[in-house]
């Protein structure tokens, strides 16, 4: 029977339908929506009811690694903001305490640099004379000042990033409280001994006039003057080499005046070789005599113009330490008079160079590790094994470097000075220049000027790496610094895994930490000394000027450090000793690793972290850090060595680590570029929550990318995830409470549903336990968009639309619905923060005040049915046949919509067509009817190769369509009181009626 048209005065059954109801709406308007969700947060006092809610339970917390104070946030920084977030709403609804106390790192250069350009420099005025108390404390206001004032800048950018923590007490390091506790823990470095002042080569800043930490210098392309330089050998046990030298090459002219030996390998083969013809107004002469690698030598002799050469002999490399050689600029201004001897190097390769490296004690790590290590054989041959000082803070020679006296290595600007050429001069002037060259290379640069940096001896204050630890005045063989981070380091949880090997290499190979800065902001190094005479010094151990101290910065700051009178103050009855105050301050880093000692372990000013028991002491609260990679050298790194030299452990049990953002093509920001993502911007447009779903979505253990299409897949993904909410929402407007289905008693379809909302519940609950957000992103989208909206809503819409309500299935699809609603907004909130928040207020109005005090939705596993879902597998993949057929009969315009058809579906397979038996496959494939059928179908029939046996003819649908339903069936009109709809609807329309509703 051929469909009945419609009559025109049809009546409207839309208004009998159980259509979606809600006031969440379509368009997000997140920039409108988010402040006023913030507001209500604050309102409700969310931070405070979370720790009322969490009291007794374990505590995960996750310490802030502090961001500098001074300015605007950016997206790197709202990236690392929102990760710390995830972590910290996702612990708490584990079931943890999950406290975050956000702080700023307020001292330190990028401050001072800051206040000194827009104070100073700009403005064309002299920096104050920091010798005067007054003028020291006035500039460390002005820089008191301006952290103030960023702090609260980015303090309001982080809560619009929706973060929950607690900014009405965040800490600061320049907080008087900090900074006393900070001042005290370097007090205990000098109690167990690892405290002490030594002469080093540290990279030095000459535009910035401090030493600078590994973790403060970026390697930037340099270009750099090359030299082959002649070491005359003065040895007389080598007499047959009398007239020979030995050829060093370096990159760093300069440090020439500073050489004090010659290292080598005794690996390596070396050979005397002479040159046999070579131009006329060479460097490198006909009849010279050269020691070199006996790899090197080639491309040696092509760098000198050498036309011929030839070997005279082999030197080998366990023999050279019996070489001694005079210095190339040998009786320049009177100088250079001592013997270079040589000496055995592990650094020292033939890969490049010449095979021997020259060795300025006072302008390099390895150099300095090789000149220490043979300085009492060097003592006892009678060679001065004082390290000279040749270049001052301005970059400038002193006078340990005769006939160069002022000439600048780098200038106040961080250009290149004189002092290269001035030196290569000098060589050529006393024969002793073999080549010359200029190298394009990677070189130190300071991450703030952005100048390249030069090593330079200057007395420093290091903590020892090596040295024995005391404990109560008792050291233990073997318990150094270095031990105990090597040992906290393998106890530590790192993610991703690769981060251990990344710091415990850097541990392994790290110098002695130097901690010292000459600068004015900052707590200073708070210790008295009494010089030895050797560059070292005793340092006071006094627990009565300690305490003093302390307690003053307590009350006062460290300015009081500074203050008219300071030294006869702490000091006390001592004061008529000869104890001298020290006035550097601590790198920023010792503030930062310090931040431990006062945040977490200070319940006065920090009482929602009291109490913390971690399980290294055999609690059961864990300590996270969460930074950047480049941290392992930074944060993670300083507060390792911080801790482990106090506490003998690490300050954490978990360190999380991501990488940088880069612009959609793998580039890195930059303004010039124009490729710069701002998050204000972002937020402006489309609201915080998109830039939360972005960060949640990227791999964070790798660099992440970000840019116009991006966001714009992030706002797609974002609008699908909104709408499947939204319909979840209005369709629950119709669900009663009282009329809940148990599981045992709900169709099949359910049932499935629910053992879907099972395996996902253990797969999200284990991606937030291993922090594997994008896991959670993608397990949510796919079974938002896929099984739900596309597959179980697809399905049951006719069911929860046009079903009477005392429908068994209607209600079990309700209730099915609001299990899935519950689960899915609190696995959503700490990721989609306002949008959960804003759905749960409308899904549990008179529930919990914030989705973000629930729990994940616990006890799930028992809906789980594998045999229920193995069958519906077979089902499913039926339907996918049946679904194919129906779109190839739409695109022929044979159908509109899949209601006008009733597939016919052939099954080969006896226990498919079984499965089949008692499953209304209409229903399931949306379809007014359908027939199953046994054996091989037509040869016209469609199929698909992934579903064998199963083939499908779509047949249009018999029947009248009904005015309610759409569904076209042979029973419309079998109801004399409804004779346009389907008894099912006739049934709906009989109980809308009795409901007092009318139709």
């Amino acid at each position: 029977m051929s469909e009945k048209p419609q009559k025109s005065d049809a009546k409207d059954y839309s208004k009998t339908l159980f259509l979606p109801q809600t006031e969440f709406p379509m368009r997000a308007g997140l920039p409108q929506r988010e402040p006023e969700i913030l507001k209500r947060w604050y309102e409700i006092g969310l931070y405070e009811k979370l720790r009322e809610r969490a009291k007794g339970r374990d505590k995960f917390v996750l310490h802030d690694g502090p961001p500098y104070a001074n300015g605007n946030i950016h997206i790197g920084t709202a990236l690392n903001k929102i990760l710390k977030d995830l972590v910290t709403k996702s612990q708490q609804m584990l079931g943890f305490d999950s406290n975050y106390v956000p702080g700023w790192d307020c001292h330190g250069l990028p401050i001072e640099w800051k206040v000194e350009e827009e104070h100073y420099r700009k403005k064309g005025k002299q920096k104050p004379d920091f010798r005067d108390s007054a003028a020291m404390i006035d500039f460390r206001k002005e820089c008191r000042a301006y952290a103030t004032h960023w702090l609260g800048v980015q303090r309001e950018e982080f809560k619009r990033l929706g973060v929950i923590g607690d900014w009405d007490h965040p800490y600061a390091t320049m907080s008087y409280p900090a900074e006393a506790q900070i001042a005290r823990e370097l007090m205990k470095f000098a109690a167990n001994g690892t405290l002490y002042r030594g002469s080093k080569p540290v990279m030095w800043s000459v535009v910035e006039k401090t030493a600078l930490a590994e973790a403060e210098v970026e390697y930037e392309d340099y270009t750099s003057e090359m030299v082959w330089v002649k070491f005359p050998v003065t040895s007389p046990a080598h007499g047959a080499l009398a007239s020979a030298s030995v050829v060093i090459w370096t990159t760093t002219p300069w440090t020439l005046p500073g050489n004090r030996a010659i290292s080598f390998s005794p690996k390596i083969a070396y050979g005397l070789y002479k040159v046999t013809d070579a131009p006329a107004d060479n460097w490198a002469k006909t009849g010279d005599l050269l020691i070199l690698a006996d790899a090197l030598a080639e491309e040696v002799f092509k760098q000198a113009r050498v036309a011929s050469y030839e070997k005279v002999r082999d030197i080998p490399g366990d023999t050279m330490d019996a070489i001694e050689c005079a210095h190339p600029l040998k009786g320049l201004a009177g100088g250079y008079e001592f013997t270079v001897p040589l000496l055995p190097g592990d650094h020292v390769t033939d890969d490049t160079g010449t095979g021997f490296v020259h060795t300025a004690p006072g302008h390099g790590r390895e150099d300095f590790d090789v000149w220490m290590a043979n300085a009492r054989d060097l003592d006892a041959r009678g060679i001065n094994t004082a390290i000279p000082y040749t270049v001052d803070e301005n970059g400038a020679f002193t006078d340990h470097a005769p006939g160069f006296v002022g000439k600048r290595v780098i200038n106040d600007k961080g250009e290149k000075g004189d002092a290269n050429e001035a030196v290569i001069k000098a060589l050529v002037e006393a024969g002793k220049l073999l080549a010359r060259g200029r190298l394009k290379h990677q070189y130190p640069h300071s991450w703030r000027s952005k100048k390249p940096v030069i090593f330079r001896n200057t007395p420093q204050w290091f903590i020892a790496m090596d040295k024995d630890i005391a404990v109560s005045g008792k050291t233990r063989s073997g318990d150094t610094l270095r031990a105990r981070a090597l040992h906290a380091i393998s106890v530590t949880q790192w993610v991703p895994p690769s981060g251990e090997n990344r710091i415990n290499g850097m541990i392994e190979a790290r110098p002695d930490w130097v901690i010292s800065r000459q600068r004015a902001w900052g707590v200073p190094i708070a210790v008295f000394v009494r010089e030895k005479g050797d560059g070292s010094a005793e340092i006071l151990q006094d627990e009565a000027v300690n305490a003093r101290i302390g307690e003053a910065f307590e009350k006062e700051g460290a300015d009081a450090w500074y203050a008219q009178g300071a030294r006869e103050r702490f000091l006390g009855p001592r004061a008529n000793e000869d104890w001298q105050k020290v006035d550097d301050i601590l790198d920023v880093w010792f503030d930062s690793g310090s931040t431990h000692a006062f945040v977490l372990e200070d319940p006065v000013h920090f009482p929602g972290l009291a109490g913390i028991k971690r399980k290294v002491d055999g609690g059961k609260d864990t300590v996270m850090y969460l930074e950047g990679s480049d941290q392992h050298r930074g944060w993670f790194h300083s507060s390792l060595l911080e801790s482990c030299g106090t506490r003998g452990r690490a300050p954490y049990d978990i360190v999380l680590t991501h990488g940088f953002t880069q612009d959609e093509h793998g580039r890195k920001m930059s303004k010039s570029l124009g490729n710069t993502i701002e998050p204000q911007a972002v937020i402006k447009e489309s609201g915080a929550d998109i830039l939360r779903l972005w960060v949640a979505a990227c791999d964070y253990t790798d660099d992440q990318r970000i840019g116009p299409e991006i966001l714009k897949n992030t706002v797609e993904t974002y609008r699908k995830l909104r709408n499947t909410v939204r319909w979840m929402l209005g369709t629950l407007h119709h669900y009663k409470p009282a009329d809940a289905v148990a599981p045992a008693e709900m169709p099949e379809l359910e049932r499935l549903m629910l053992h879907e909302l099972a395996v996902r519940a253990a797969a999200i609950r284990k991606a937030y336990q291993e922090f594997d957000y994008k896991t959670v992103v993608a397990i949510l989208s796919a079974f938002l968009n896929t099984e739900l909206s596309a597959f179980y809503f697809d399905i049951r819409k006719d069911t929860l639309y046009c079903d009477p309500p005392s429908s068994l299935t209607r209600k079990a699809a309700l209730t099915t619905i609001d299990l899935l609603c519950n689960a899915v907004l609190k696995w959503l909130a700490p990721i989609l923060s306002f949008t959960a928040e804003e759905a749960w207020r409308m899904y549990k109005p008179d529930a919990e005040p914030s989705v973000h005090l629930t729990l994940f939705p616990e006890g799930l596993e028992k809906l789980r049915d594998d045999k229920l879902a193995a069958k519906w597998e077979m089902i499913r993949n039926v339907r996918r046949v049946v679904t194919g057929a129906l779109e190839l009969e739409r695109a022929a315009k044979n159908i509109g919509s899949s209601l006008e058809a009733s597939p016919v579906i052939y099954v080969a397979d006896r226990d498919t067509l079984m499965t089949l038996f008692d499953t209304d496959l209409a229903e399931v494939c949306i379809t007014s009817n359908y027939e199953v059928r046994e054996g091989e179908a037509p040869a016209a029939a469609f199929r698909l190769d992934a579903v064998p046996g199963v083939a499908v003819v779509v047949e249009r649908a018999v029947g009248t369509k009904c005015a309610r339903s759409w569904k076209i069936l042979p029973t419309v009109g079998e109801d004399p009181e409804y004779p346009d709809v389907t008894p099912r609807d006739a049934k709906a329309l009989r109980e809308w009626k009795a409901l007092g509703v009318g139709v």
